[in-house]
């Protein structure tokens, strides 16, 4: 696959390529997080409280430590 590529401005910003935005669903006026990643950044789409939702749904809390048992 051949990389999408983009170019910064002298405002520094950057149009991230139609494909890449269709191909994750992305959209105007989403929030994304930043993460230095070696000599360049990740990017990932900020989680909506209602993604969120059932995310831990049948977790185990057995044998899980509280707080107050760290040392």
């Amino acid at each position: 696959m051949k990389p999408a590529i983009a170019t910064l401005s002298s405002k520094f910003q950057i149009s991230i390529p139609k494909t890449v935005r269709e191909r994750n669903h992305w959209r105007a006026g989403q929030e994304f997080a930043f993460l230095p990643k070696g000599r360049g950044v990740l990017v990932m789409p900020v989680a909506e409280l209602g993604d969120l939702v059932g995310l831990a749904r049948g977790a185990k809390t057995q044998g899980v430590r509280d707080r107050t048992e760290r040392v």
